[in-house]
């Protein structure tokens, strides 16, 4: 059994869990053992993040993550203003800003001033390497994180919905843009702080979650029958 595979992550897996839970029945359902078994995903998904994930199944295919991993990506994201969080999600510590409530027409401009070619200090809670280990195993450690700002490319950011302290919005966005990095971002520029509390990833390239199958769904005819090659 080799090809891709489109999951829909659900909320409190790991982007490894969905990983694990498919080669198990990919195994089962070809008599191997789980460690005979090549499969691996195309760009990581936050444990508190649902939406498109990439698994590649079969040597073939698992070799090509990189080029998966590189297509552009939409994301819908809700943050909260007047608060922040030491992982920029809402499983870190969560501090008070303050109370100031921005325009809807602040924020417009605001989300315009980082829209294009930008750059950004990728998260401490995050899966990039430093020094060989992974940045939220230091930080988690308390070891100090340095990580190098990297430039990245916003495509388009629309506002959805603004109810404060919430607000709604797309983001297309270059491959190695962190979401959570940016929110923290864009809570700095208006003054207020801010975390993610909610992230969905629907674009990857030309896939879209929207063909996608629910982890439930991940039995082996129905991954026979929804793998593309």
């Amino acid at each position: 059994m080799h090809g891709i595979l489109l999951v829909d992550k659900p909320k409190t897996w790991t982007s490894f869990d969905v990983v694990n839970y498919l080669r198990r029945r990919v195994a089962a359902a070809e008599g191997l053992r789980p460690k005979q078994v090549k499969v691996g995903h195309a760009g990581t998904l936050d444990p508190f993040a649902t939406g498109l994930l990439i698994l590649l199944i079969g040597k073939e295919f698992t070799r090509r993550a990189a080029e998966f991993s590189k297509l552009d990506k939409t994301y819908e994201v809700t943050m909260r203003l007047g608060t922040t969080s030491t992982t920029g999600d809402p499983e870190g510590q969560i501090t008070p800003v303050n109370d100031k409530i921005p325009t809807k027409t602040e924020i417009k401009n605001t989300l315009k001033k980082f829209t294009g070619a930008i750059t950004q200090t990728p998260p401490a809670f995050s899966a990039i390497k430093v020094n060989g280990q992974r940045a939220y195993k230091l930080a988690r450690a308390g070891k100090e994180v340095v990580i190098e700002p990297r430039k990245v490319t916003i495509n388009r950011l629309k506002l959805l919905d603004y109810n404060y302290p919430e607000l709604k919005f797309t983001a297309d966005v270059s491959s190695g843009t962190y979401i959570r990095a940016l929110v923290e971002d864009i809570g700095q520029a208006l003054g207020t702080g801010a975390y993610t509390i909610n992230l969905r990833r629907t674009v990857i390239g030309d896939y879209k979650v929207e063909s996608a199958d629910g982890a439930d769904k991940l039995q082996a005819d129905a991954i026979k029958s929804t793998m593309k090659s």
